[in-house]
């Protein structure tokens, strides 16, 4: 690993770009390096201004190529015993810690780096870097500049998100649903309970019914053998109401999230959870009219799922010298919203691990970084030859 990766990998780490703070002053370093070297930037900001998605592009302005894509942000430090400040990178035994070291600093700084060396050579195919925001509060941030690159004429015929796979080819993701119910029962003085409706009785029968809706998919549901639980899951994260023990709670709110293997149809999922929701609310509704208990989707993630016989797969593991199949990884990544806005064929592959990610003391090793340079180092190389190698992976 070079010095350079070393220096940009601690300025990174030095901006505190917690989920939705600003991420502008990192843009800023970023474009700083890059601007100098030729290569094209675009910010797509969001509406307050306080925070930006960054597309930079060097080689030829035409369709084909790669795009790297990381996330800016980083997940909080508070309530963590981290045993060095977490935003000053320390090294030791080989190892790099510092939030976001792993979760994705770590990949942003060698993408930064194959940039800079990237616009130094005659690329007869581009090569892009994307850097989002918000990634780490549901994928939020990155729709916009998606949204905008979508019928761009420099649209990439690869994806490589570069989240940390410990650097082994990634294939595919559960999609992701995060969503809240709100049950709305009828308050009394808790010593006339039996007159009254407890939200919390109706959210615990809810509850009751999401534990039934997991046991039908576990084993009726679509499976796929590559995930470590192989079928959708239904998960209640959180449950909040009532105000006093004496009054019967009028209100309560519950967070939950599904996430879907490919296989499975989430809206079809989403549907099911409602009419769980009004099966529960409707036996009460003669004498309390007013019972109701909405669900709504606040975030959501299209999974990915690109097939293991994938010419891109071929190509990425030729480069990687990697004979094993690709993985599934348990985490969501914008992976899926990239294959849906350019219709690529979209990867994940990054150095470190997740298990090292959002924990105090994050790291990621030294021999990662330096087998994600490389790697990055032939992708680099092949965009400087005959565009016919694209042809032969089926690439535009």
């Amino acid at each position: 690993m070079t010095a350079e990766i070393l220096k940009i990998l601690e300025r990174l780490i030095a901006f505190p770009t917690i989920s939705r703070q600003s991420n502008l002053a990192l843009l800023d370093y970023v474009e700083g390096l890059l601007r100098p070297v030729g290569v094209r930037l675009t910010r797509y900001p969001d509406q307050s201004g306080t925070c930006a998605n960054l597309w930079a592009s060097t080689g030829p302005a035409i369709a084909g190529g790669v795009v790297l894509s990381g996330h800016s942000d980083v997940v909080p430090t508070e309530g963590q015993q981290w045993t060095t400040d977490p935003f000053t990178l320390h090294e030791r035994d080989g190892l790099l810690y510092g939030r976001g070291a792993a979760d994705m600093k770590g990949f942003l700084a060698v993408a930064i780096h194959a940039m800079l060396r990237a616009a130094e050579r005659p690329l007869k195919r581009p090569l892009h870097l994307a850097i989002s925001y918000d990634e780490e509060i549901g994928c939020v941030g990155v729709r916009s500049m998606l949204e905008a690159r979508r019928a761009h004429p420099e649209r990439p015929a690869l994806c490589l998100i570069g989240e940390p796979t410990g650097m082994r080819i990634a294939s595919g993701h559960k999609g992701k649903r995060a969503l809240t119910a709100s049950c709305h029962g009828q308050e009394a003085h808790s010593a006339l309970a039996p007159t009254a409706l407890n939200a919390l009785h109706l959210g615990a029968a809810f509850i009751g019914r999401m534990q039934a809706r997991q046991d039908a998919l576990r084993a009726e549901g679509a499976r796929d053998p590559a995930y470590d639980i192989p079928y959708s899951t239904i998960h209640v994260g959180t449950m909040h109401g009532g105000t006093a023990l004496n009054i019967v709670p009028k209100r309560c709110d519950m967070e939950l999230e599904l996430r879907n293997v490919a296989a499975d149809d989430p809206d079809a999922i989403l549907q099911a959870i409602r009419m769980d929701a009004e099966a529960v609310a409707a036996p009460h509704r003669k004498l309390f009219p007013e019972v109701w208990i909405e669900v709504q989707e606040v975030t959501g993630y299209p999974g990915l799922d690109t097939p293991d016989t994938s010419p891109a797969t071929a190509f990425l593991q030729k480069l990687l010298g990697q004979d094993e199949p690709p993985i599934k990884v348990a985490f969501g990544t914008e992976a899926g919203l990239f294959a849906q806005a350019f219709n690529a064929p979209t990867l994940v592959c990054g150095p470190g691990h997740m298990a090292q990610g959002h924990r105090p003391d994050e790291f990621v090793a030294q021999e990662q970084l330096v087998r994600c340079q490389d790697l990055l180092a032939l992708i680099t190389g092949t965009l400087e030859q005959d565009a016919d190698l694209w042809r032969e992976h089926n690439y535009p």
